[in-house]
Parts: structure tokens; sequence; C-alpha cells
């Protein structure tokens, strides 16, 4: 029987990225299967680009589909595809309630996740995973024996190839670093004045910068930019997942806060440079392609004050970002020989 299977992943950008090895996996266990995913507005790009995703449901959680209403309507169109299972990832209250009124036998969450007795199979939540682990334990794969290091894979269009190669003609003839300096939680930001010490260490010695970032980051990458001195150019703002990554794969580098970028930076097949301020590698999210590093300062009572960051800290000090210094980073830069 060919399988017609549901993923559903609507949190942040750098949870749906995540979620691309096992949307592979899926494909390899159910040759020839349908795999369908619902996302968010923000997120369904990085879906699009996946090989293994046959089709993209957007569910607009924050306007369109707000409302219990909206959610009920919505759920009779998921019935109608007649999906064999669904694979849930997400663990919201809104989530549960949508797979409870799918109407499909075989479903799969997480055994924390919000009403998880509405799932037929609930797996374990293990928070000493990494999230991409966690993710194949959902759909039954046994990492411990079959590891889970699976890299998320994406295919970016020719065109935009193209267009991101005259985006950047003459900027850089020397080695090309990203830094993405933002992120949605203030907490998780690592210093401005701390990146432009870095940026002009990178540069000083023959480097060209590109900053990335959301169109909420632009304004903090526009300062770092005019801070900087030469040899720097800001992006943020300015290009959509696919340009990103684009982008990425003709830099050598990139040097990331604990957000979506270096997720990104994975695809892209780059070392990347994890900076957690008020968040630690241990909850899950940390890079792990081959290279890449995290630093995180973690002498500290407070760290993690939470799991998401918030926008200051709870405690007025922000030492977790002031105390992990920028020469760091310029010597974990250093120690990658690039």
């Amino acid at each position: 029987m060919r399988e017609k299977i549901l993923v559903i992943q609507t949190a942040f950008l750098g949870d749906a990225v995540l979620t691309l090895p096992m949307l592979e996996k899926i494909s390899g266990k159910f040759p020839g299967s349908e795999i369908h995913v619902i996302a968010i507005p923000s997120t369904e790009e990085v879906f699009r680009i996946s090989p293994f995703c046959t089709k993209v449901i957007v569910m607009d959680k924050r306007e369109k589909h707000k409302s219990i209403f909206a959610l009920y309507k919505f759920s009779k169109l998921i019935r109608s595809e007649k999906y064999t299972r669904i694979y849930s990832p997400h663990r919201s209250f809104r989530t549960s309630l949508l797979v409870l009124l799918s109407g499909v036998k075989e479903t799969v969450g997480f055994d924390n996740a919000s009403m998880s007795f509405v799932y037929k199979k609930k797996i374990r939540y293990n928070i000493s995973f990494h999230e991409v682990q966690r993710d194949l334990e959902l759909i039954g794969i046994d990492t411990e024996k079959d590891g889970w290091k699976v890299l998320p894979t994406v295919k970016i269009p020719a065109d935009i190839e193209v267009h991101v190669e005259k985006l950047i003609d003459g900027l850089g003839e020397n080695c090309l670093i990203a830094v993405a300096p933002g992120s949605v939680w203030a907490t998780k930001v690592y210093p401005s004045e701390y990146y432009i010490e870095v940026i002009k260490n990178l540069t000083g010695k023959g480097n060209f910068v590109f900053l990335i970032g959301g169109k909420n980051e632009e304004q903090l990458c526009v300062e770092i930019e005019k801070k900087a001195g030469a040899n720097i150019k800001s992006f943020a703002g300015k290009l959509s997942v696919q340009e990103s990554i684009s982008l990425l794969r003709k830099c050598r580098l990139l040097i990331s806060n604990d957000s979506a970028p270096t997720h990104l930076a994975m695809c892209a097949g780059i070392p990347v440079i994890t900076l957690y301020c008020s968040t630690v590698p241990a909850f899950g999210f940390y890079p792990y392609n081959p290279f890449s590093k995290h630093l995180s300062y973690d002498d500290l009572k407070c760290k993690p004050c939470g799991i998401h960051g918030y926008d200051k800290c709870p405690i007025g000090t922000f030492e977790c970002g002031w105390k992990l210094l920028p020469q760091n980073v310029i010597d974990c830069v250093e120690s990658l020989n690039i």
C-alpha cells in the first residue's frame, strides 16, 4: 500500500530546518510515499525546497487559522486528503486538536505534547537528545544504534544561485565569511560591540564579511555595518531563505547566535560557530556538521534562564553575553584554519 503521510511542524524556522532529516528518513522508510507537511507562512519555503516533501500546506495560525472555528474548517481539508498516518514533532494544543480532528488512525507524537492522549502512539521526548535525534526517534528509528547525524538537504533552483552570484559579484575576492548577529529573542543576541570587534579582526586579515538576518534584524545589521569599517555588507532583510542558503554556500564560515542561521549553514554545508548567550547547547539545537563548533559561557547560576530566551535579561546583567569575550570567538575562528 502506498502511504500518504502528513508531518506537522508549525514552529520557528530553525525547527523547520531540523525537521528535514526526518522527511528524508520517512521517504526511505516508506519508498514511493507522498509526504505532506503543514508549515507556517514563514517556513513553507524550507519545505518547498526539500527533495523529500511532496506538498506543503500552509497554516497561518496567527491570522487566517487563528480561531478554533478556522482550525475546524482547516481540519476538514486535512480529512479530505485521507492520510494513512501523521507524525507530529510539534507539541502544541492546536496541533494535537488538529490531529484529533483529522480522522487519521495511525498518529505519532511526543509524550509531552499538549493533549498527548490523542496520539495512537507516543514517543518519549528525550531532553538529552539533539532535536534531529528526537525527531528520528519519533518515526521509529533507533538513533543509538543507527546514528542520527543526518544533514538537512535542500535543492536550490538554478535561477536563485545565479541571482545571488550577481548580488555579490565583485564584493568579495578574498575569503567570504557570513555573520548572523540577530535573533527573535534579545537574550540570545551576542553584544553588537563584540560582533564589531570580531568582524574588524576578520576583515583586518583580508576577509570579506556578509551580514545576514531577517527583516526585524535589518537595523541591527545596518548599525554594525556602519561601525565595522570596510569589507562588510549587510543583506539582512533582503534575502529569502533560499537566497540565504545560496549565499552561505559561497562562504567559508558562518558566525551566528543560537538561531535559525546556524541550521541554514548546515544546509549550505559550511562550518558554523554558534554563540550561546542565555541558552545552552544541551537543549539540542547545536550544529553537528563537520568542523562546526559552539561557544558558551556556562559558569553562571542564572544560565540557562529559558529554552527560547527573553526580550531582556531577567536579572539585568546579561553576563552570559558579556562574559563570552570577542577573543574567545576570534580564537575559535583561528582554530578552524579556514
